[in-house]
């Protein structure tokens, strides 16, 4: 059947078109590894080294998507659920600080991987105030998403994913995060309808980019350059 929003139907485009590219990003050897049980522990410390890394360069980014929602968001409630997702940070913070703890991962001697800098660089350049509101909200919908999908894969029927990563999995991949998502999902959608082929041309530039740099995240848990 025929959707009639268009909005919906420029991000089923995008998933559409760059397929291969989502399922690279959320169907990844390393999520797949966890998935069917045959992780290797050292990629996993890995990833919860980095991955920490990262989040502590993705907090001011989602306050600078605080800020542009403030000032060019149509709807106030936009503010709120972004909000919402700085409050889950903080206690994502603290997660990832007790996880180290039990993986005997050392945070503060973790150092940035090549990759990993890039993409908080990338976030970094994300936060300028030259760039649109809902370049910056579609680009933090699809940095969620492909967490988000790809660890609810670990929790589904037919998953042998060991029980001392379905904490992990069950962070990202519980269906209150799904819902979260899919709540940034649709204030994209409702921005892009609303916006110029420029800006959607942009966003969509960004997602390609979200899902790249995804994928060599992964790449890099696993010791892949």
């Amino acid at each position: 059947m025929e959707e009639s929003n268009k909005e919906i139907l420029m991000i089923q485009k995008w998933l559409n078109q760059h397929n291969e590219l989502y399922t690279s990003a959320t169907r990844h050897p390393f999520t797949l590894s966890i998935r069917d049980g045959s992780v290797d522990l050292s990629a996993f410390k890995r990833w919860l080294g980095q991955d920490y890394i990262f989040v502590r360069a993705f907090v001011p980014f989602v306050a600078s998507l605080l800020l542009k929602a403030w000032k060019e968001s149509d709807d106030d409630s936009d503010i709120e659920v972004i909000l919402g997702g700085i409050a889950a940070l903080n206690d994502e913070v603290s997660w990832f600080k007790r996880e180290a703890s039990k993986w005997s991962v050392p945070l503060s001697a973790t150092v940035p991987q090549k990759t990993n800098l890039e993409y908080c660089r990338f976030l970094e350049s994300l936060m300028s105030p030259e760039v649109d509101y809902t370049v910056a909200v579609t680009a933090f919908w699809a940095i969620e998403a492909v967490y988000q999908e790809s660890y609810a894969h670990c929790l589904s029927d037919g998953s042998k994913t060991p029980e001392e990563l379905k904490e992990t999995c069950q962070r990202w991949g519980n269906d209150g995060f799904g819902q979260y998502c899919h709540t940034l999902q649709n204030i994209a959608n409702r921005r892009l309808e609303k916006s110029s082929e420029d800006i959607i041309s942009k966003a969509e530039a960004t997602v390609i980019r979200v899902l790249e740099y995804e994928v060599e995240f992964w790449n890099m848990s696993r010791g892949e350059t």
